[in-house]
């Protein structure tokens, strides 16, 4: 069975750096993107990052364009987000997810981490 497990979250200053990991473990067959999220409690789980495993291209929203870079190791199944100058109101629970086909033969799946959390606050 196919898991993301994320780390590297933690308690961080206004204007200071992080870099999430998230290792894909478990049967898998092919890679087609990994992502990250953002949940903060009673909103909606925001986007915050993307790369197509094929060939590397990166989408990011608007908020953390030029702070956030998501990168890949195809070999390890797993996906980094670099996040600097971090913002208040990027403080909340970090999602990994991955777009992915594993050895069971059913097609393309979904999967979710059970994310790592990240406090912005002086």
């Amino acid at each position: 069975q196919v898991q993301l497990v994320e780390s590297g979250g933690g308690l961080v200053q206004p204007g200071g750096s992080l870099r999430l990991s998230c290792v894909a473990s478990g049967g898998i067959f092919n890679i087609y993107g990994m992502g990250w999220y953002l949940q903060v409690p009673g909103k909606e789980r925001e986007f915050v990052a993307h790369v197509t495993w094929s060939d590397g291209s990166t989408a990011y929203p608007a908020s953390v364009k030029g702070r956030f870079t998501i990168s890949r190791d195809n070999a390890k199944n797993t996906v980094y987000l670099q996040m600097n100058n971090l913002k208040p109101e990027d403080t909340g629970d970090y999602h990994c997810h991955a777009d992915l086909s594993d050895s069971s033969g059913t097609g393309r799946h979904d999967i979710w981490g059970q994310g790592t959390q990240v406090t912005v606050s002086s």
